[in-house]
């Protein structure tokens, strides 16, 4: 150390050597910090016009104290002011004076700018989150339940036209149903059942353009069936392990299926050709989703991603990572450009252009399976323990949660929604269950606002509520 030298040659030179500079300015630097939590205040210039009229805060580097306090004033009182920061700086700064001297000098500007009568905020106050208005719904009811399946109903579609609907079950069918014979549970509402798949029939889908219904199966098979004769007229071969989902491309002659090869499959109705191997998941694609423009296939993957893909080049456009869980069904909204995916942690709305983040509908303590939407706004989602939400698509307030119930006979686990969907007019819900029934829902008709008014004490509560994600 320094003392320790100096007592080895006090005897030839007792003068102590002069200390480094650098050394003890930033020793004098440290010491203001520490001792007496001087901040280092930035700021930025308001306007690069009147930049000479602000002065700034105070600011201490390498030992050297400058003012940088935020003031709008005269020039005549600036050039004062200035005049006496420069002598005040001047103090500071002197040499002569002690570290205290030096410091309280300091202080006294560091207090003087801060008590300026017109100073500018640094950091600007969060605006309030605003809550939305939801739009009012009426309730839906229960209003007939289907029996005729021998195992889970996994799948659905509807006919163009309205009139009729197919289901796909674990028994390994596809039974035809008239919709208005159903929905006023009379006889004769089975109209048709169509055999061929040797596993679980997981994907429905009927053409608007041609008398076609597609299905797909856990047998590995995607089938195209002409209603005209009720019989297969084509096959496409490809899928290395089940497909669970099927969707028609809305305007071009193209279906798109998935399946636990964790890969997405385009296919040419009429040459049966594979156009495109989506590949890219690590995890089976559990569900897909189709647009009339790009992105036009989205596909949700039990890897817990989603990925919007280009068609015409069978690559990938984005690829969306929010989610924690198995993504187990995708709806795109038919009145807007959005889409929503539901998992076992949340409900999420995004953006189908570009695939950005809107919000989260939670609601559901069990795995999501389902959802539908129609034209009115209402989003169903439905769990595998047979709980119910009704939406608010544009708000996200959930105006209705419901249960469904079992058929007599039925243990009460299997109250599972697998799939769900509206009609073409809005007006009818129908739900594919782990009971082996088929249950339609409707809108209560007596129901007004007055009657089931909107919760806005708790829907205010919920949306300005801290939130775990």
């Amino acid at each position: 150390s320094l003392e320790r030298t100096r007592e080895m040659f006090i005897d030839t030179n007792p003068f102590l050597p002069r200390p480094f500079e650098p050394s003890r300015l930033k020793k004098m630097k440290t010491k203001f910090n520490e001792n007496y939590k001087i901040p280092k205040l930035k700021c930025q210039l308001l306007n690069e016009k009147n930049s000479e009229n602000i002065p700034r805060p105070l600011l201490i580097t390498d030992g050297v104290t400058t003012s940088l306090t935020l003031s709008s004033s005269s020039p005549s009182s600036t050039s004062t002011s200035s005049t006496t920061t420069t002598s005040n700086l001047s103090q500071v700064n002197d040499t002569n004076l002690t570290p205290a001297e030096r410091t309280a000098n300091a202080l006294t500007l560091y207090h003087a700018a801060s008590e300026t009568p017109k100073s500018v905020a640094l950091i600007t106050r969060r605006a309030p989150p605003k809550v939305p208005q939801p739009q009012w719904h009426a309730p839906w009811e229960l209003s007939a339940v289907v029996s005729g399946h021998l195992g889970w109903v996994r799948s659905i579609a509807f006919d163009p036209s309205n009139e009729w609907f197919a289901t796909g079950s674990a028994d390994r069918t596809i039974k035809i149903w008239d919709l208005a014979k159903c929905c006023a549970g009379a006889e004769g509402g089975l109209k048709l059942t169509l055999t061929g798949h040797i596993s679980a029939v997981r994907g429905l889908a009927v053409s608007s353009r041609h008398p076609y219904l597609f299905s797909a199966g856990e047998d590995k098979m995607v089938k195209c069936w002409d209603l005209e004769y009720n019989k297969v007229v084509r096959h496409y071969h490809g899928h290395l392990s089940g497909v669970f989902d099927l969707k028609i491309h809305p305007t071009l002659d193209l279906i798109v299926t998935g399946g636990r090869d964790s890969c997405a499959r385009v296919w040419d109705i009429r040459t049966k050709h594979e156009i495109h191997t989506l590949g890219g998941h690590s995890g089976a694609v559990g569900t897909i989703a189709t647009n009339a423009v790009d992105p036009q296939v989205i596909t949700g993957s039990h890897d817990s991603t989603i990925k919007l893909w280009d068609l015409a080049a069978g690559k990938v456009m984005s690829t969306l990572t929010h989610h924690k869980k198995a993504v187990r069904n995708l709806v795109v909204n038919p009145r807007e450009f959005s889409f929503v995916s539901a998992s076992a942690d949340n409900i999420k709305k995004w953006q189908c252009r570009d695939g950005k983040f809107l919000k989260n509908l939670s609601g559901h303590d069990s795995v999501v399976n389902a959802l539908a939407v129609n034209e009115d706004g209402v989003l169903v989602s439905g769990g595998d323990d047979g709980t119910l939400n009704f939406w608010d698509y544009d708000s996200g307030y959930c105006f209705q949660r419901t249960q469904t119930i079992v058929q007599p006979g039925s243990l009460d686990a299997e109250a599972g929604i697998f799939a769900s969907t509206f009609d073409l007019s809005g007006s009818r819900f129908i739900t594919c269950e782990a009971d082996k029934t088929i249950k339609i829902w409707r809108e209560n008709t007596e129901a007004t606002e007055d009657s089931h008014p909107i919760d806005m004490k708790g829907w205010t509560k919920s949306c300005l509520a801290q939130k775990r994600f």
